[in-house]
């Protein structure tokens, strides 16, 4: 599966017979015609898969575990539906996900809250369906205790969010001396407050400075305890990397890649993409990091977490939606370039959000041709949206199609679940969203579908 060689560096992504299956049933030509524009479709059974495997990885290394879906990651209503049913709790950060999250089944104790800076009618919510919240400062914690006593509501259960030492510039958690400040609030509090133990935020993928951190809370919860509090959990958040593509294919393409690979000879700092390959990724990275021993400790995190009695709380997103669904854009026009084409779309790179961050969703689309039988070659290609602004291009990079594109051809996107369906969709031009199709098991070789449930 390594690049080619040839001028024009690809990013093919691994083998998914999943989505695979569905490409070759015929479904997706008949969707976008009955769609009439570009759609995204969801494969359920992936999701179910990477939560059994998270689960695995737990019960191996002996770990009370609990996984959190991080609704953040993909607002389409399944996942939540799939989370209720297998048993996983729900991540969310606002009054209209805690309410969609209860909506579809989930019950409150399984539900925790963790975005910055909470809205008081988000915390009074909360607190009376029973869930965890993630108290990311001080005069939070206040409103928190607050509400409790004033709004005549059952005791608010909460985790300490700390500010990591790694990233003192992070906008998320509280340091040290605003902690010791937070238990003996705790502490005080008494009744109105079930403190169940610790948190973070921590950007990147790196193994070990969250296997550190993670140490450092458990002997948090210790103290804690010694204080008359529960603290008897740690949450490492999401972090969970995801392989997009093999090794071999993510190295060749970052050693060839260059500026005349891009419409415009737009230029990427390599540093802004997703790391598509990890040699850790998803339930591998989480039997890495619990076996991972943390600085200035003689045992592995699994073995701090089962000798000091503490549950594993995670939120990963990307890590569960890993291989549950694609987006599908139809070409409705093709311009010939000096060496190359410049296709159009009929939607917007808002359904591509690695754009938002400056960079390239890299991986390679599908090209599905209307007329099968065009003849082989290498065709390379831009591909821009279908909007006023110079710079909407769902991806700048020229792709080796081996198909000629041709208008009403089809283009995949593989594996956009995790971030990159709906982060940053809107009606711009007043084109219509893409709707979500899920696609369940398959019936006699057809797969099914149905529009996703999602309530707003």
């Amino acid at each position: 599966m390594a690049v080619s060689a040839g001028p024009w560096p690809t990013l093919p992504v691994v083998p998914d017979p999943r989505a695979e299956a569905v490409l070759s049933s015929g479904l997706i030509e008949e969707l976008s015609y009955a769609l009439g524009g570009p759609f995204h479709f969801l494969l359920p059974d992936a999701f179910d898969t990477n939560l059994r495997a998270l689960r695995e990885a737990l019960a191996e290394a002996g770990v009370d575990g609990v996984v959190y879906f991080a609704k953040k990651a993909n607002k389409a209503a399944v996942w939540i539906e799939r989370s209720a049913e297998g048993g996983a709790g729900v991540d969310i950060a606002s009054v209209g996900e805690l309410r969609e999250t209860l909506g579809h089944g989930v019950r409150g104790e399984d539900i925790v809250v963790t975005g910055p800076a909470k809205d008081p009618a988000l915390l009074r919510l909360a607190v009376r369906h029973g869930a965890l919240i993630a108290v990311d400062a001080l005069d939070e914690l206040d409103a928190l205790i607050t509400t409790v006593r004033t709004g005549r509501v059952r005791r608010a259960r909460l985790l300490l969010r700390c500010l990591p030492p790694a990233q003192p510039h992070s906008r998320f958690g509280m340091n040290d001396t605003e902690l010791a400040t937070a238990l003996d609030r705790c502490v005080r509090a008494g009744d109105a407050v079930r403190m169940e133990g610790f948190s973070f935020h921590l950007s990147g993928y790196a193994i070990q400075p969250r296997a550190d951190l993670a140490g450092q809370l458990v002997d948090l919860c210790l103290k804690a305890r010694a204080l008359g509090l529960d603290a008897d959990r740690v949450s490492i958040g999401g972090g969970l990397a995801v392989s997009y593509t093999d090794a071999e294919s993510w190295r060749a393409f970052l050693d060839v890649q260059n500026s005349g690979h891009y419409h415009a000879d737009r230029t990427f700092d390599t540093a802004d993409f997703y790391p598509y390959h990890s040699p850790h990724a998803g339930a591998g990275a989480l039997r890495t990091l619990l076996a991972t021993r943390p600085e200035g400790y003689g045992q592995s995190l699994a073995g701090l977490l089962r000798d000091s009695g503490v549950t594993l709380l995670m939120e990963p997103g990307r890590a569960l939606l890993d291989r549950a669904g694609a987006t599908v854009f139809r070409i409705q026009g093709v311009k010939d370039r000096a060496g190359y084409q410049l296709l159009t779309v009929d939607g917007t790179s808002l359904s591509l959000s690695e754009q938002w961050f400056n960079s390239e969703y890299l991986p390679d689309p599908y090209l599905l041709p209307m007329n099968p039988e065009a003849s082989a070659g290498v065709w390379p290609a831009a591909i821009g949206a279908a909007t006023c602004l110079e710079s909407d291009m769902l991806t700048w990079r020229k792709i080796p199609f081996t198909r000629r594109p041709r208008a009403g051809d089809l283009l995949v996107y593989p594996n956009t679940a995790g971030y990159q369906m709906d982060s940053n969709e809107s009606a711009f031009h007043d084109l219509a969203l893409p709707p979500k199709v899920v696609i369940d098991r398959t019936d006699r070789d057809r797969p099914r579908w149905r529009l996703d449930r999602h309530f707003t």
